[in-house]
């Protein structure tokens, strides 16, 4: 079931109003379903332009149509609009559109799936990666990075800022997430570290 808010109501009302064709609707679909970089759709759509198989939410003024493989990714979904000078905001809050949690298997496994998922693409941009070195019996993640990260002048602020937050974020019993990388030895900075 998908909650839309009074105010997303009213604002597509209005958007479906302006139109000139008859019979459009909104339609909704999950991109990337599953993945960490899932994202939601919202288009209009004309009846011809349907699959047929979607799910139909009739609205006063409306319909909103589901695709149908997107169906599982928007169960207790909410949609939302927030009215600002110039315009406004949609807001689409989908809790199962990026799949289950990292929350099976061991906790190394769960690390570096977090570290394989979602880190590593955001670091490959500069060249870099990081790799889980160990899990200490204290609960301590040692990591080790390379590429542009290794000797990096940034990399303490590329771990405490967003590797850390995102492990904590997504494996709360880590303790502390540990750099064993010997950035001395870093041969091609992404941005090379002061004298």
């Amino acid at each position: 079931m998908i909650e839309i808010s009074p105010s997303a109501l009213d604002y597509f009302r209005r958007l479906v109003a302006q139109q000139d064709e008859p019979g459009v609707g909104i339609r909704l679909s999950a991109l990337r379903a599953g993945t960490p970089s899932a994202d939601a759709k919202l288009e209009f759509c004309l009846p011809h332009e349907l699959q047929g198989d979607e799910w139909a939410i009739e609205c006063d003024g409306f319909v909103l149509h589901v695709e149908s493989a997107s169906v599982p990714y928007f169960d207790g979904a909410s949609i939302d609009f927030t009215a600002a000078l110039g315009g406004g905001q949609v807001s689409i809050r989908a809790p199962r559109i990026k799949g289950s949690a990292p929350g099976s298997g061991s906790m190394f496994e769960r690390v570096r799936g977090v570290l394989d998922e979602e880190i590593n693409p955001q670091l490959a941009s500069h060249g870099g990666r990081v790799s889980l070195e160990e899990i200490t019996a204290d609960l301590d993640v040692v990591l080790r990075f390379g590429g542009g990260c290794h000797g990096c002048g940034m990399v303490d602020a590329t771990l405490r800022g967003g590797v850390e937050q995102t492990l904590r974020q997504r494996v709360p019993e880590i303790r502390a997430v540990i750099d064993a990388t010997d950035h001395a030895s870093g041969l091609n900075p992404y941005i090379a570290r002061r004298a």
